[in-house]
């Protein structure tokens, strides 16, 4: 899911116009990323975590092991300039939450905004 939009609306409500915004998910097996958010490129994302890490394999932790080695490889929370009252992104930059479960689950995604409005 692409959050840029919605974060780049909480930093314009908080009127700060430089400084940087963190973005937080937390949760254990979620993840927060920034890339080109691009369905091949999701589904690349994907394809890797299953290599890596398997979904179908013995793991010591029942249940969802997978998902919280997954998401100890992707952090849970970026940080990111803020410019002139926006994300200061690259060109092909987005924010994205990454799910490492494979069952549907409730998230909550935090952003705090921190610096200075003129």
């Amino acid at each position: 899911m692409d959050l840029s939009k919605n974060v780049d609306s909480i930093i314009s409500k908080s009127e700060i116009d430089e400084g940087i915004a963190l973005v937080f998910a937390g949760h254990a097996t979620g993840v927060i990323v920034i890339t080109e958010y691009e369905s091949r490129l999701k589904q690349d994302i994907q394809e890797l975590l299953e290599r890596f890490i398997p979904t179908k394999r013995s793991y010591h932790h029942a249940g969802n092991a997978f998902a919280h080695l997954r998401s100890m490889f992707l952090t849970p929370s970026k940080v990111v300039p803020v410019h002139k009252g926006r994300l200061a992104l690259g060109t092909w930059q987005s924010i994205f939450w990454v799910e490492t479960e494979t069952r549907s689950r409730s998230r909550k995604v935090e952003v705090y905004v921190i610096g200075s409005s003129h």
